[in-house]
Parts: C-alpha cells; sequence; structure tokens
C-alpha cells in the first residue's frame, strides 16, 4: 500500500479574545444578561427618564443658589418650582458650627480637619503602626484644647455651646475608639468559664439592648449625677459620651461574639498544641480570625452609631441635625426645611458611603488568601 503525501492545510485564524474590562463589557455582564436583566435594565431606565428631569429642573435649572430670601419666596411660588440653596448659604456656619461663637469657629474648623486626618490615616495598612497610637493621643488632645479654648491663649467655650459637625464627628469617633476594645472584653467576658464574669457580661449585653439609645441618653444625663457625690457634676456632654460608648460596645460586643463563634475549635486547639497560653492563643489566633470574618457587621455598627448621633438633641446638645433646625428657627428661612435636610443627608450619605466602600475595600485584602473564586 503506498502512502499518502502529508498535506499542509491552513486553518482560519480565530477571533481575538473578547475584552473582560472596560464599560461596555461590564454592561453586558450585569445589566444585559439574559432576557429578565433587559427588562429590568429598561423598566430602571424608564423611571429614571420619567423621575430625573423634573429634579434636575427643581434642583438645579430653576434653583436659588444665593442668599436672596425675596428670590427663594418666588421661586417657590413659580411654576415649575425651584428649590431654595440659599438657606444653606446663609446658615451654613449655624449649621456646621451650631452655638459656637461666630469668632471663634475657625478652632471648631481646625479640631474637625485634624480628626478627619487621623481617621483617614488610620484606613491605610502602612500607617499601622505602634505610633499611630501617639498619633490619636495627640490629635485628641489638640481637639479638646481647640474646643475648650483656656490655655494657649484661646477664649474658653462651654461644652453646651459645642454643636455641628464637629460634635457629631467627635461624639462618633470617641466614642467608637472607646467601645470597640470594651466590646472585645465584654464578648470574651460572655465565653468565660468564670460564671460571675459571664453573668456580668451577659446583664450587660442584655440590659443595653433591651432599651433605645434615647433611654440610655436620659438614665446617662439625668439618672448618672443622682449617683455621684454630694456636690460634685459632670458634664453633659461626658454623660452623654458615656451612654453612646457603653450602647455601642453592647452591639459590638455580639458581632465580636458572632466572629468567635464562627471560628473553627481546631485553631484553639493547634495552638493549645502549640503551647500558647490564653491570652497569646486570644490576641494572636483567634481574635485576628474572628475580626476578619464579621468586618461587615462591624461597619454597619460603626455608621449606626455615626447616624445616632443625632438623637443628643434630645439633652440640649445640638450635633449636624441639631444645629439644622436652630438655623430653622428664622422665620424667614423656616419654609425652606426640605433643602436644608437634603443637604445634612448629602453630608450623611458621603461619610457613610466612604464607610461602606472602605469596608469593601478592607474585606477584599484580608481575604485574599480564603476568598472562593
Amino acid at each position: 500500500m503506498s502512502q499518502q503525501p502529508y498535506v499542509f492545510q491552513t486553518v482560519a485564524s480565530r477571533p481575538p479574545p473578547r475584552p473582560v474590562g472596560g464599560l461596555l463589557p461590564w454592561i453586558q455582564r450585569n445589566l444585559l444578561d439574559g432576557w429578565t436583566n433587559v427588562l429590568i435594565t429598561l423598566l430602571i431606565l424608564t423611571l429614571l427618564a420619567l423621575a430625573v428631569p423634573p429634579i434636575v429642573q427643581w434642583g438645579l435649572l430653576n434653583a436659588v443658589f444665593g442668599p436672596d430670601n425675596a428670590a427663594c419666596r418666588a421661586a417657590a411660588a413659580a411654576s415649575p418650582q425651584g428649590a431654595c440653596w440659599g438657606v444653606v448659604a446663609e446658615k451654613y456656619r449655624l449649621i456646621f458650627f451650631g452655638r459656637y461663637p461666630y469668632e471663634q469657629q475657625w478652632r471648631p474648623m481646625v479640631a474637625c480637619a485634624l480628626m478627619i486626618g487621623a481617621i483617614v490615616a488610620s484606613c491605610y495598612r502602612p500607617f499601622w503602626r505602634g505610633w499611630l497610637i501617639g498619633l490619636w493621643a495627640l490629635v485628641l488632645g489638640a481637639f479638646f484644647v481647640l474646643m475648650m479654648g483656656g490655655r494657649f491663649g484661646l477664649v474658653p467655650v462651654e461644652t453646651s455651646r459645642w454643636g455641628g459637625f464637629p460634635l457629631t464627628v467627635m461624639l462618633s469617633t470617641v466614642s467608637l475608639l472607646i467601645a470597640f476594645p470594651l466590646a472585645i472584653l465584654v464578648a470574651l467576658g460572655r465565653q468565660s468559664k468564670m460564671a460571675g464574669i459571664r453573668t456580668i457580661c451577659v446583664l450587660y449585653v442584655e440590659l443595653i439592648r433591651g432599651v433605645p439609645l434615647i433611654s440610655v441618653l436620659f438614665m446617662a444625663s439625668f439618672m448618672l449625677p443622682l449617683f455621684m457625690p454630694q456636690g460634685s457634676t459632670i458634664d453633659v456632654l461626658v454623660r452623654v459620651l458615656i451612654g453612646m460608648t457603653l450602647f455601642t460596645a453592647a452591639y459590638l460586643a455580639e458581632v465580636v461574639r458572632g466572629g468567635l463563634q464562627a471560628l473553627p475549635k481546631g485553631q484553639v486547639e493547634a495552638a493549645q498544641s502549640l503551647g500558647l497560653g490564653y491570652w497569646q492563643t486570644t490576641f494572636k489566633v483567634v481574635l485576628p480570625q474572628a475580626l476578619r470574618l464579621v468586618v461587615p457587621a462591624t461597619m454597619n455598627t460603626f455608621i449606626g452609631a455615626f447616624k445616632d448621633t443625632s438623637l443628643v438633641t434630645i439633652v440640649s446638645l445640638y450635633d449636624l441635625t441639631g444645629a439644622l433646625q436652630l438655623a430653622l428657627g428664622d422665620a424667614d428661612w423656616r419654609k425652606f426645611f426640605f433643602e436644608g435636610q437634603l443637604f445634612v443627608a448629602a453630608i450623611y450619605f458621603v461619610f457613610c458611603y466612604a464607610m461602606s466602600r472602605y469596608s469593601l475595600w478592607i474585606e477584599r485584602h484580608l481575604n485574599t488568601g480564603t476568598r472562593r473564586q
């Protein structure tokens, strides 16, 4: 049998691989993947087409941005109506700084900038060093010196006149700084083999979680002085800070306890087999893994604590929302409360959204080796 000669046949080139990054692939993958997604995308686009133009016309095209009360009233009475952002232009200093003395408002501005700068620095891993604790001590000291005055030639300002955005940032930040380590201790105490410690921790968590924050603030403001020695008092700001710290710590303790319970028992047994003691096992093996598991729930508690500062108005402390109510006490601008509320809501949204995005980043960073594909 004669062998057939080997014949080479050319094959047509294959098309290049489709790009997986960029805007168009993202749209195809997330918005146009199947007829169900296509219908939902079309429905959402239709709703946006109906809702966005009136909102843009009201909020931008027909809006009044200058502090002109007459123009704002004319825009509100016109057809179509326009927003009055002039209430923000007129009252922004009262909204941001509350009843703090007008000529001294540079002090809360600098104090707030220092604290936000320390928060931002604490969010990046290169700054996770031992000196970060010293930085926070320095920032907190500078914050209270600037706000209180009485030193370095600064005019004294009583805490009852603190308000606005600096008060919101200070209450949420300081309460969380104290509440987080307290929550870890309470969570460990709830799992302790010592009945006395476990009972105290359980009673604390259940008591605090069983009442609303308003009740805690009332008790801290009006009942705590009753337990003080005769003639001694505690500043109302300190009382509110104690109440918020205890409330936040109770919720954080349950979050941390959930992470401790989710950790496999073999991790503890492996650490004990290496000869590690209880505290070495807890701080080097258990807590790093448990806290990694509860990052979303922890950040959710942080966001809730940041927003809960708006409740301090019930004890005559005017945070960002309380300062807005002071600003709207002016009869000339009271009619435009909706624009003021939108402005304050936008501030809360920006900070809460930033915390949410950071939570997603820290999740991806910590779960690099354990993330499922």
